[in-house]
């Protein structure tokens, strides 16, 4: 077996590096670029093309071609998710961050930088943080989340039933997640249009995602001033008057953590299942004909296409193997989510239904499992019954073989989903619009976007995710 040597991040210009090291390379070519064209243009083959040419784990570049690990096998990826001591989720353990090779403006900085709150930390500060957030999101009163989805849902229905056609992503999926959870935190009505939009440019890194993350910022904060001086039966609440004894600061971070989190996720979930319903004929008849429930259908699609598709990442606290491949410490690995889920050891037939089972990877595992998995859940099934049931004969208006993928490095879902119906009269008369002049939508920000460099070409006086991280 011949091993080509790449110049290897953290090792000097041209030199080899170490065996075992992530920027080796087998098969006699470069090393696969997550983020490359090849990936993005159809992920799941791309998984596979790396699990036949590397076993259940592989080595990738990542942005600025910085090397990692991404783990393929469904047992491999629980076994880094289970085992804290071995795989911390420290990213300052990081050798690319370590030796300064990481670039200030990085697209990976969003993601990996680390940040003071549970995501990045380990042992009993991991404890003290989470306790705070999964203490508080168990007193959230699931029957509330139904009520709150039904009346959003019909509001956001309403808004397009006399026209008899929808994009069912940009009208529905994108909104509906956050105007619950808005609900969920204790914030009032008018803030969630306006958070939708904000969140949505955020997450886009666009010129104007500065000013959208501090009108975020903004306004959480306004909420913990508020709940303080009035607390109510809300998650915000809860958090600030949970034991662990939270900083103003970490209250707000976890916040806004928790808010982003939900809305990306449940978002993916929504439309990935949306858009199985809508393509896939047996799926629909088999929902349609009782043979599958609907938690059924989620089940399958967070099998076949979870939220997100790899999570960044662990990083190795020393020296060790996993999937016959030597992990060297401070290397970082990937949480292939997806490509774990159609491990052919654990599903040797994909079309096999797989009702009923749970132990997919789409919401991880471990001391950092997903705290919020069952509101997201419970978000996307009450969503997508009251969706049908208010458009009945709700078809797409395109062919399915037309629809696009929106893919990242993270993370992939359907583009749009046009849709067709019989057209009905907007049954919800206490349908409110927003006060606008209250909080600006995140179009309106290019005015911040000034502040901070970013408009009409500037050159900005830092990364835009640093300030996204900096929450004070």
């Amino acid at each position: 077996m011949s091993t080509l040597r790449p110049e290897h991040p953290g090792h000097g210009h041209g030199a080899v590096p170490p065996p075992g090291c992530p920027a080796h390379v087998q098969g006699g070519s470069g090393i696969a670029r997550l983020y490359g064209p090849e990936a993005l243009a159809e992920p799941s083959a791309f998984y596979e093309q790396l699990r036949a040419r590397h076993g259940a784990v592989a080595p990738v570049l990542l942005h600025g071609d910085l090397p990692a690990w991404l783990v393929l096998g469904h047992r491999e990826n629980l076994e880094v998710m289970r085992k804290p001591t071995l795989f911390s989720r420290d990213s300052r353990r990081w050798t690319a961050f370590q030796e300064g090779r990481v670039s200030p403006d990085s697209p990976l900085g969003p993601t990996v930088g680390w940040q003071p709150i549970c995501v990045f930390a380990d042992g009993a500060e991991h404890e003290r943080l989470r306790g705070a957030v999964t203490d508080s999101l168990a007193q959230v009163d699931r029957r509330g989340i139904r009520r709150y989805v039904v009346r959003h849902t019909k509001q956001l229905v309403d808004a397009f039933a006399l026209s008899g056609q929808a994009d069912l992503v940009a009208q529905y999926a994108e909104k509906l997640p956050m105007l619950v959870m808005c609900q969920l935190l204790g914030m009032p009505d008018r803030y969630g249009p306006h958070l939708v939009s904000a969140c949505l440019d955020l997450m886009k890194g666009s010129q104007t995602a500065l000013a959208s993350n501090d009108f975020l910022v903004d306004t959480l904060r306004e909420l913990v001033q508020q709940k303080k001086g009035a607390p109510g039966r809300d998650f915000a609440s809860w958090l600030i008057g949970h034991a662990s004894n939270l900083t103003d600061d970490e209250v707000l971070e976890h916040l806004r953590l928790v808010l982003v989190a939900a809305n990306e996720t449940t978002v993916n979930l929504i439309a990935n299942t949306l858009r199985m319903v809508l393509t896939d004929p047996r799926f629909r008849a088999s929902l349609a004909g009782g043979h599958m429930t609907l938690p059924d259908a989620l089940e399958q699609v967070l099998w076949d296409a979870p939220p997100l598709s790899v999570v960044p990442g662990r990083w190795a606290t020393g020296d060790t193997v996993l999937g016959d491949q030597p992990i060297r410490q401070g290397d970082m690995l990937l949480l292939g989510l997806a490509a774990g889920n159609v491990d052919p050891d654990i599903r040797s037939d994909l079309s096999v239904p797989v009702h009923g089972n749970r132990s997919h990877l789409a919401f991880s595992s471990g001391p950092h499992e997903c705290p919020g998995r069952d509101i997201g859940r419970a978000i996307a099934e009450a969503g997508i019954d009251t969706l049908l049931s208010e458009l009945p004969g709700l078809e797409l208006r395109v062919a399915a073989d037309e629809l696009s993928l929106t893919t990242s490095w993270v993370s992939t879902r359907v583009n749009s989903l046009p849709v067709r119906f019989p057209p009905r009269r907007v049954t919800l008369a206490d349908t409110a619009q927003p006060d606008a002049a209250a909080h600006p939508p995140a179009s309106a920000f290019t005015a911040g976007a000034r502040q901070h460099g970013q408009h009409h070409g500037e050159t900005p006086r830092r990364p835009w995710w640093k300030s996204l991280l900096k929450l004070n």
